[in-house]
């Protein structure tokens, strides 16, 4: 008999299969096996909210394959993830196998390595119940609000709408944020800037008004700056003042989940989803040529900035061979984590910090390689010796009026001999040197202007700004925040534009609503709390059972409360107008929403019942007659493209055509979908495929 290790991945069982080798039988479980049921509340709030677990739709097979597997093994390993909702899946799991709850069968593996796997095999521990509880109040939290709100929602606005707990509050803070740009009134305002040299010498540089030597002046309008223009073309400019010393920069710590995807959106262009994807790829095993499947990254999902002892030495290791003793920091730097931070595992590093980038390019795709790179040289660099700029600051009179300059040059380019993230890289600082300058020196004018500015609105929230927020707010975990803006954007409450998150007429209609009726339920602080209660409940200080019936009393109240003061009243949701002529009566017909999602209609139901369906046509020519390619869908619900001219025309594809050339024969390229999506040619003895860089 052998021994059972259950994980969640088939890719992270193949990974752990070849490192514990032949007296393991590893199986994945494919996330979670048991679940509330969708169809029905399936919580009891009767009796102390007692959830109606089942094994959810099309898993029994694979249950029945595990249970086989249990019976056959002579001990079992619940290996997965190293989180609140691998701690419920272990314990589901355990449910299901029958297996006592008092037995040490939990392991959990940090990075998917030799060491890291031979660490958490041997040292199983019985299932964390805390967790298990914390875990099981947040899906049955999560479940009530969906369940009793989604209805009342969609009876006032539109049929089929939901709302969620934490999400709504994500849509109000992208609404608020939406108010503010519109109340926002620009105020103008006015910068002079100066260009100097001193005298007898050939660099220039740039020195901006600051006011008198007593106090700032702001300047509002132009006929502000000319006067002060004016005064200052009579006027010999002398530097009245130079300080000069030395900065000390920091390293930025390791990532944990919320700035991994702040920084992989600013300088990679990824949106979280496809920063997690990759993340969980290169977590769960890559097949590198000379050591096989191997993790190369700890777990993605933590708000921890603790890294191991080992893996440190290990770093400073690779440092000091590659640098030198002097890129190695006296002691250690202690990074200051959130106050609400669970630190339950380790910041994302390497889990082979000696392993370069660029050692293994070969065996990586194009996202994997980027990814890693960036989460290989965050965390070198965070183990580096600090930056050292020779900085220089110049007061410079012209009459009664002050002008200011700085400058800076490295002396010891430290941890940015590696690294610099990209908020250092916008921070708009000046850089270089100023020329030699000394107390008393006359200076010359090269040039003096007055420039006309506006205030700006707040920006828009992008996926990275929002996790930022919501992080600093104390709404989500890391295992919460992608999909917290994926629910957003795929309800089209909320649609991209760019990168900006903007909400849409439904998503600010949904919004004020629950302002309105539910304001406790999506209002920050309350949220932040409920997250608290939650960590409380995982260190065993809050029973689970006690929090639920505290938020549901008051959640009950407000809902009944909410129906009352409604009753008979709708919102209406204004109709979007198309460039469709209705052919029976001529109306401009509008885009409805229904069962099966949108459709065109007349909006002169009941009298006129004209409907057509919305075809969606790509930019793309059919490659046999020239007309539009259009998106269509099978009887399974899966994409095809055909052309617009059928049935005089039978052009279908799997693949989505492009306006795109093949480089070597000149046919229409496709992009062939997949886990690495391909621009393919599909003429015959070509075989020309390249792979294609995403949308960013």
């Amino acid at each position: 008999m052998s021994k059972l290790v259950i994980v969640e991945s088939p890719a992270k069982a193949k990974t752990i299969k070849k490192f514990l080798g032949a007296g393991y039988e590893v199986i994945a479980s494919m996330g979670h096996v048991r679940d509330l049921p969708e169809n029905r509340l399936s919580v009891d709030v009767k009796k102390d909210f007692a959830p109606r677990y089942a094994i959810i739709k099309g898993k029994e097979e694979l249950v029945e394959s595990l249970k086989a597997a249990a019976a056959r093994s002579d001990a079992i390993y619940l290996a997965a993830d190293p989180d609140r909702e691998g701690e419920a899946i272990s314990w589901h799991l355990a449910y299901i196998l029958g297996l006592d709850l008092n037995d040490e069968n939990r392991v959990t593996f940090n990075e998917i390595t030799a060491s890291g796997l031979k660490k958490g095999i041997s040292a199983p521990r019985k299932i964390n119940i805390n967790l298990v509880n914390s875990q099981q109040c947040r899906r049955i939290l999560d479940r009530i609000v969906g369940y009793r709100l989604s209805p009342f929602v969609s009876q006032k606005i539109r049929r089929g709408l939901s709302a969620g707990r934490v999400q709504s509050v994500a849509l109000r803070m992208i609404c608020e944020r939406e108010d503010e740009i519109r109340a926002f009134e620009p105020q103008e305002y006015w910068t002079i800037d100066a260009k100097l040299t001193p005298v007898g010498a050939k660099k220039s540089f740039e020195a901006e008004f600051y006011g008198t030597a007593d106090e700032k002046i702001e300047l509002t309008c132009k006929e502000e700056a000319d006067k002060i223009l004016a005064e200052l073309e009579q006027e010999q400019f002398v530097v009245a003042s130079l300080k000069k010393g030395v900065r000390r920069k920091t390293p930025a710590p390791p990532f944990i989940t919320s700035t991994l995807q702040q920084e992989a959106s600013r300088r990679l262009g990824f949106r979280s989803s496809r920063t997690m994807k990759v993340a969980q790829e290169l977590y769960e095993g890559i097949e590198l040529a000379e050591m096989g499947a191997v993790g190369l990254i700890t777990y993605m999902r933590t708000d921890s900035l603790r890294i191991s002892d080992e893996a440190r030495q290990a770093g400073v290791d690779y440092i000091r061979g590659r640098w030198g003793d002097k890129y190695v920091p006296d002691k250690p730097y202690k990074f200051k984590q959130r106050e609400n931070a669970q630190d339950a595992h380790e910041a994302i590093r390497p889990s082979m910090p000696a392993v370069e980038p660029d050692s293994i390019k070969s065996s990586l795709t194009s996202d994997q390689y980027k990814l890693y790179k960036l989460i290989w040289e965050r965390f070198t660099a965070s183990l580096m010796a600090q930056c050292i700029h020779d900085t220089a600051n110049a007061v410079i009179s012209a009459g009664k009026y002050t002008f200011r300059a700085s400058g800076y040059t490295v002396q010891f380019d430290g941890y940015t001999a590696l690294y610099e993230s990209a908020l250092e890289d916008k921070s708009g600082e000046a850089t270089g040197a100023l020329p030699k300058l000394d107390e008393g020196m006359a200076l010359k004018t090269k040039a003096l202007e007055g420039n006309q500015h506006f205030t700006q609105p707040p920006a828009r929230y992008t996926e990275d700004t929002l996790t930022r927020a919501l992080e600093e707010n104390g709404v989500g975990r890391p295992s919460t925040y992608l999909a917290i803006v994926t629910t957003v954007v795929t309800r089209e409450y909320v649609v991209r534009e760019g990168k900006a998150l903007r909400p849409t007429e439904l998503g600010e209609q949904i919004n004020r609503l629950m302002k309105e009726r539910f304001p406790k339920i999506i209002n920050v602080r309350f949220t932040a709390q409920m997250e608290k209660n939650l960590d409380a409940i995982e260190s065993g200080d809050k029973d689970w059972i006690e929090t639920l019936h505290v938020f549901y009393d008051n959640f009950e109240k407000t809902l009944a409360e909410a129906k009352k003061a409604m009753e008979g009243i709708t919102m209406k949701l204004p109709e979007e107008e198309t460039d469709f002529v209705c052919e029976k009566c001529g109306r401009r017909m509008v885009i409805k929403v229904g069962r099966y999602g949108k459709f065109i209609a007349c909006p002169g139901y009941p009298e006129c019942k004209n409907v057509r369906k919305i075809v969606v046509e790509l930019d793309a020519a059919c490659p046999l007659c020239g007309k539009k390619v259009v998106v269509k869908k099978s009887k399974r619900g899966r994409v095809f493209y055909g052309c617009s001219g059928y049935p005089e025309c039978n052009f279908v594809s799997w693949n989505e055509p492009t306006t795109q050339r093949c480089p070597q024969c000149g046919n229409i390229l496709y992009v062939r979908k997949g886990k690495v999506p391909k621009l393919i040619c599909t003429a015959e003895g070509c075989g020309y495929e390249k792979v294609k860089e995403d949308e960013q």
